[in-house]
């Protein structure tokens, strides 16, 4: 594609790094088929390449935005399918997150939609906030019909129990907490506790830490560590998102000039992307970019580091007459994002599970950070072909990488949803999920005694020490 910025402009980091992506692009158009709001909208401002041009008018011409380019960038829903199918390796994420930081500082929204977005960006990366959040919309759920559309769609979206707290949250980053190896130790890492997930299914981080001190891992929770950044990241709030990166980095540099680290683990295929990124993101900024560039090249992926370590299965907790057929959901972000599609599934084939392929994997399920409650209409159609597409596969449990696939799935499947994490926890001698523990799905031996809910030691089953 040819562009025409001037010298001035190319002076701006962001815009020479534009300006290059919008280079790569020769407008052929296979984004276009992969793309989950053209699949629904049919309207090409809405594909990849429609948006290029648009985010190319706006960034070249040094305008401030329009609200029909905030409407149709607003819509992208940065599933990154499309960078999976471009043949030319155009770098959409980098540009329609510079369009969003463009679009946030030069347009001036309606307030309602101003005040939500304000709402998302100081709530999320809250644990204690969002926390707080969830128990006003259970108290507020009986007067939903009376609230905005928009507001009780919120409401819809927000869990009706929520789980107690973990033992190993910590909603302020306020401590430090090591989790020692199980055996000689093979390897140091900090775990990214993240933000919403300890709040919604605090279990993804325990059996997260069973699974990988099992195996011989140390792992830590970084005083100061928090929100990836992720959240506001996408939301055009380069500020905090910044903030909450520099934050983690340097709880994380205590701990590599310390006894030192192998990897940055997340287990939120979402938080795993952003972290790689890093080093793009703070790229700019001297006295943060060479660590940002170290921290993201130890973050992994949790199964990234399960498959180097080798997997070592056991018999599952609860004998079962056939194997479990489970439909593995590649999260977005696991899949175009990191390039992480066929890793997940073989660690779980090697944990004994029959793993089914869900049709029309490659498209998105709705949920994308807080896409699902900014843009609810096209999200619940999204949801609604994949919630179709699992249930073709006929298998008895649901498995992905991603919190935000987890929430956004869960109330509509007739069988459980769990992290990856979870199943692998269960496979390599960890206690069996308690999705899996009730009838019809997967009953006690004939003969046996169903077994007890857990108590909350029993829950987390990892000894840590805080320090």
């Amino acid at each position: 594609m040819q562009t025409n910025f001037t010298l001035a402009q190319l002076a701006d980091a962001d815009v020479a790094e534009s300006e290059k992506i919008l280079r790569a692009c020769v407008h052929c158009g296979f984004c276009t088929a992969t793309c989950p709001t053209y699949l629904l909208l049919g309207d090409e401002l809405d594909s990849p390449r429609g948006r290029i041009y648009l985010i190319k008018d706006m960034l070249e011409g040094d305008k401030p935005a329009s609200a029909t380019v905030a409407k149709h960038i607003d819509r992208c829903l940065s599933c990154l399918a499309c960078m999976t199918t471009c043949p030319s390796g155009v770098h959409y994420m980098h540009l329609v997150d510079h369009a969003r930081r463009h679009i946030a500082e030069t347009f001036r929204r309606p307030w309602r939609d101003w005040a939500l977005r304000r709402l998302l960006a100081i709530t999320l990366p809250r644990p204690w906030l969002f926390r707080l959040s969830l128990r006003a919309a259970g108290l507020a759920r009986p007067l939903a019909h009376l609230l905005p559309w928009r507001l009780r769609n919120m409401i819809d979206l927000a869990p009706r129990v929520l789980p107690p707290a973990s033992p190993t949250e910590d909603s302020l980053g306020l401590r430090r907490q090591v989790f020692p190896a199980e055996g000689t130790r093979r390897l140091r890492v900090a775990l990214l506790a993240g933000c919403a997930q300890p709040v919604l299914k605090p279990g993804i981080n325990e059996a997260t830490i069973r699974l990988l001190t099992r195996h011989g891992v140390e792992v830590v929770l970084a005083k100061g560590s928090g929100c990836c950044g992720s959240l506001t990241h996408h939301l055009g709030e380069a500020g905090p998102a910044l903030a909450a990166a520099r934050a983690n980095i340097a709880a994380w540099w205590r701990e590599i000039e310390g006894e030192g680290l192998d990897a940055i683990i997340a287990n939120a295929s979402g938080c795993g992307t952003t972290l790689k990124d890093y080093g793009f993101m703070l790229r700019e900024q001297p006295e943060w970019a060479e660590k940002a560039a170290r921290v993201a090249g130890l973050a992994r992926d949790v199964t990234e580091v399960l498959a180097e370590l080798g997997l070592r299965p056991t018999t599952l907790s609860s004998p079962l007459s056939s194997t479990i057929a489970v439909a593995y959901h590649s999260a977005c972000s696991m899949q175009h994002g990191q390039k992480l599609n066929a890793l997940p599934r073989r660690l779980l084939a090697e944990a004994g599970f029959e793993v089914r392929e869900v049709p029309e994997g490659h498209l998105c399920c709705g949920s994308a950070g807080t896409y699902n409650i900014l843009q609810p209409h096209l999200a619940s159609q999204l949801r609604n072909r994949k919630l179709a597409n699992i249930a073709r596969t006929g298998a008895a449990v649901v498995a992905t990488g991603n919190i935000g696939c987890i929430q956004q799935l869960e109330a509509g499947l007739d069988v459980p949803i769990l992290h990856t994490v979870e199943l692998l926890d269960w496979a390599t001698g960890g206690p069996q999920p308690g999705a899996l523990r009730a009838p019809p799905f997967f009953p006690s031996p004939p003969g046996s005694s169903p077994p007890s809910p857990p108590e909350r030691g029993e829950r987390v089953g990892v000894r840590g020490a805080a320090r």
